[in-house]
């Protein structure tokens, strides 16, 4: 069974799989993809054998929507963390923020950032970062597919990135920040589709007990 749950801020994706354990009374739950604490969207659940499907579905291309503010920066590159910095912002033109957008497009290469749980010497990064420690990383290749502006109300710009697994949208955000001189991080975020499932069919967590009492008495695959 798959099943495509909303995901909301203040939760971890592993806070999710908990809940979906307790009301399917099923243990072997795994999720495809995770998603930050501060944001929201589309989280993939596997249940008993569908588990095996997790790397299929991970690589599914993704979609998000995001807000970035201009001139802070954060050390989590997002609205978790701690300001590291404030600068002027100058009003870009529509046209200059689009342009910048453009050349993140395509296979690039990101920085993991600090507070992620990717691992050096087997140790994930946030460890390190909660020590205050920041050590060289790796550059990961991703491919982003679209970067699509939807509104831009200085200092806040809106935008719609489609891209592969491994993206980091606090990094493009962070990234984009930087070439525009003023810095900035990534206020928002929601993963509004992953493949073919979208947000606008994703179950609610206050529905999980009563979707899995439904599934038992009609006997439904999900």
């Amino acid at each position: 069974m798959i099943i495509n749950v909303y995901k909301p801020p203040g939760i971890t994706s592993f806070g999710v799989v908990r809940k979906v354990r307790k009301a399917s009374n099923i243990r072997k739950v795994g999720h495809a993809g995770t998603l930050d604490p501060f944001a929201s969207g589309v989280l993939l659940l596997c249940i008993g054998p569908d588990t095996k499907k997790n790397d299929e579905l991970m690589e599914l291309m993704k979609e998000y929507e995001g807000v970035i503010e201009f001139g802070i920066t954060t050390d989590t590159y997002d609205s978790e963390g701690v300001v590291t910095s404030r600068k002027p912002f100058q009003d870009n033109s529509i046209e200059m923020i689009e342009r910048v957008c453009s050349e993140y497009v395509g296979e690039i290469q990101q920085i993991p950032p600090m507070y992620s749980a990717v691992k050096q010497a087997g140790v994930p990064l946030y460890r390190m970062a909660r020590k205050g420690k920041i050590v060289e990383r790796k550059p990961k290749d991703v491919t982003i597919y679209s970067i699509t502006v939807l509104n831009y109300t200085p200092p806040f710009l809106s935008l719609r990135v489609l891209c592969s697994k491994g993206t980091y949208i606090r990094t493009l955000a962070y990234d984009i920040g930087q070439k525009l001189g003023c810095g900035a991080y990534l206020k928002m975020l929601t993963r509004t589709r992953i493949g073919d499932y979208s947000v606008y069919d994703s179950l609610f967590l206050r529905d999980l007990k009563r979707y899995f009492e439904d599934t038992k008495k009609y006997g439904c695959c999900g």
